[in-house]
């Protein structure tokens, strides 16, 4: 069994989906490895991880568009407010899609469907930079 780790660095410009796959799918391809498990892991509380369809840019913005109505800012329910009226419903939108992903990894290659690709979700209006954690274990 071989482990591999890689830390992405992404710097977001506000709220909505950013996709990685290609920088992901690289630093697979260089690990040369056939067969394996990529686990991914995103270091904050007000951005998430998912995998979702890539060839309309729609369905980003229904995404956006409906977590935005499901999970308004300035709902009167919330106490934390500290770091602005999007730092709870960040929060709230983390909560309900994913922290961290499993890519099974076939051929050397991210086992993803054809229209599917890899993005973080960037919940605060304000730019920030990311971290999310790569481990990869391969045969």
């Amino acid at each position: 069994m071989r482990q591999y780790t890689h830390c992405f660095d992404i710097a977001t410009r506000g709220q909505g989906l950013y996709e990685f796959t290609l920088p992901l799918a690289r630093w697979v391809e260089s690990c040369r490895v056939q067969t394996g498990l990529l686990t991914l892991f995103i270091r904050h509380t007000s951005a998430s991880l998912l995998i979702q369809e890539n060839a309309d840019p729609d369905v980003r913005h229904d995404l956006e568009a409906f977590l935005s109505r499901l999970v308004p800012e300035g709902d009167p329910i919330y106490r934390h407010r500290l770091e602005g009226p999007d730092d709870m419903p960040a929060h709230v939108r983390s909560a309900l899609t994913h922290t961290h992903l499993a890519i099974p990894v076939l051929e050397g290659r991210l086992a993803l469907g054809t229209w599917q690709g890899v993005y973080l979700f960037e919940h605060r209006r304000a730019a920030q930079r990311r971290e999310v954690l790569a481990h990869l274990l391969a045969d």
